[in-house]
């Protein structure tokens, strides 16, 4: 522990560089209406890390997705830190995660988590830590697999085993202050902004003894077990930075009407029951900060309807003090395709909002989701950023067929652009396509509403685009359109030609920050994403 004095002075002097070099604060993402928060999960390294014992490369892949999900939208991460009973930071309770080296227990040669939440504070982002309080294996029940500094192998009776796996035992108060202790060890020498739970507690469906109730004595003490663990949890970071927040992500079902009055209009698994979790008492007794229901369903699903589920916890919080998210299950194809709908419901609720599992699914942007989630975050900083209109001045001119050969990055390409009043003017479908894939791309949507095309930076291009040109001297009438970059309105001038509103090359490369080249003795224009707008 020695070096964590190090680590508060060093931490102190940064923020102050920081504060004094950019000359701003960074607004924390919970003090904004539109949370938007992503599950990075490294069990079995679904979502990171890729690769082990590369320092360098672990970080490169962290720094990469963190860009990729600041450019959708995403201003908060949630990182599992401590997957099964381990951890991706400096402990003297808990081993090195084998996620980082292929071995548990052996040391990757830096800090994992400092350099995580380092990346995530330098991009305005919250770093939440997420954390499985009881697992120890997702299979194997061999403790000798565990190593040697690993809490399981040095009290072998903290640990029960159900369905070839091991896990803490909740029932124990060693397992208890254990947890608590773990917690704490992070909240003292880490500048995390909350400490995340998911819905892991009691293993699932753990059975009961012969003649005892889902109701019964048995099962409600081990609903207290869960709760003293949390309330000690919660009671302890409070003690050590009052600043640092409790999450918890539940099952998105607490009970079902027909189990409890008090329960939601649904028939599906519950938290209360499978996993011992009464997440309403968490609320209620106000030891959590923010609760994130697991609402992983669709609109009109028949046993757990969306909007049903997302107006119970609405209710539910009320009152509390308690911030609700809404865990948003984007890996299924069904949430993935309306997931704006869904967070459109949100908005007629008591919803901060919203957690996407998984940070994988937004890479792959599955069924178009980060797409969805990009626009409807700029949507959302359009409609609140105000701007003074000034007329628009409209003029007929001659647009002549532009005869210079194009390249991007070097490839020729052929695109309809036409010359008038001698500066070059592109479709920007075309633009878009063509950087497709590089460090500059962006995506565009249309607002028929406000009569605006948003250009939305980092995400691919989803359009379509004609790769042979026929352009032919024809006239250009000034464009209307409004333009946007990641939801803030753009003063560039436009022409609509032919039905398409065409752009000054030089004015998006400069939005955009992408090279543009002259080549006197070919007349060649070429964009060059590799470097800067000069």
């Amino acid at each position: 522990m020695k070096k964590w004095l190090k680590k508060i002075g060093a931490a102190i002097v940064t923020a102050s560089l920081l504060i004094s070099n950019l000359g701003m604060v960074t607004v924390s993402a919970a003090d904004s209406n539109d949370f938007c928060g992503v599950w990075i999960s490294t069990v079995y390294s679904s979502d990171y890390p890729s690769v082990q014992n590369n320092i360098e490369g672990q970080k490169q892949e962290f720094t990469q997705k963190l860009d990729k999900l600041k450019a959708i939208g995403v201003n908060a991460v949630v990182v599992q830190v401590r997957p099964k009973g381990d951890a991706f930071y400096e402990s003297e309770l808990n081993p090195w995660s084998a996620v980082l080296t292929g071995v548990q227990g052996k040391d990757p040669g830096y800090d994992p988590m400092e350099f995580m939440i380092e990346e995530a504070h330098k991009r305005g982002m919250e770093f939440h830590a997420w954390m499985n309080p009881y697992r120890l294996t997702t299979s194997g029940t061999d403790l000798a697999a565990l190593s040697a500094d690993n809490m399981a192998r040095m009290h072998p009776d903290w640990i029960i085993t159900y369905n070839g796996a091991m896990y803490y035992n909740p029932a124990k108060t060693e397992v208890k202050e254990y947890i608590r202790d773990t917690v704490a060890e992070v909240v003292n020498n880490y500048d995390v902004d909350a400490i995340h739970f998911d819905d892991y507690f009691y293993p699932t469906n753990y059975p009961l003894a012969d003649g005892q109730t889902r109701d019964g004595d048995e099962a409600d003490a081990r609903r207290e077990h869960v709760n003293d663990m949390v309330r000690m949890v919660s009671e302890e970071i409070k003690k050590i930075n009052p600043k640092v927040q409790f999450g918890i992500s539940p099952l998105g079902i607490w009970k079902n009407n027909s189990s409890d009055p008090s329960g939601s209009a649904t028939n599906g698994g519950e938290g209360y029951y499978s996993v011992y979790g009464d997440a309403k008492t968490w609320v209620e007794k106000g030891w959590v900060d923010y609760i994130t229901p697991q609402l992983y369903w669709e609109q009109g699903n028949a046993y757990a309807d969306y909007e049903t589920l997302v107006k119970w916890w609405s209710n539910l919080v009320k009152g509390t003090g308690v911030t609700l998210y809404i865990g948003q299950g984007i890996y299924k194809d069904v949430v993935a395709k309306e997931i704006t709908e869904q967070l459109k419901v949100n908005e007629g609720y008591t919803v901060s909002g919203s957690i996407f599992f998984s940070a994988r699914d937004l890479f792959e942007d599955r069924q178009g989701a980060a797409t969805a989630l990009k626009k409807y975050y700029s949507a959302v900083t359009t409609t609140e950023t105000p701007v003074v209109e000034t007329p628009t001045v409209i003029e007929k001119k001659k647009a002549y067929a532009t005869k210079s050969a194009i390249t991007v990055n070097g490839v020729p390409v052929s695109f309809e652009v036409y010359t008038i009043n001698d500066y070059t003017y592109f479709k920007l479908r075309d633009i878009a396509y063509s950087i497709s894939g590089t460090a500059k791309q962006f995506d565009t949507s249309w607002n028929e509403a406000e009569a605006a095309i948003n250009l939305l930076t980092g995400l691919s291009y989803s359009g379509a685009t004609s790769t042979i040109s026929s352009a032919k001297d024809t006239s250009a009438i000034t464009s209307t359109a409004k333009l946007y970059l990641d939801g803030q309105q753009k003063s560039v001038t436009a022409f609509t030609i032919n039905d398409y509103t065409y752009y000054k090359l030089r004015d998006i490369a400069k939005l955009l920050d992408v090279g543009v080249t002259w080549n006197e003795k070919t007349s060649a224009i070429g964009i060059d994403t590799t470097k800067g707008y000069e």
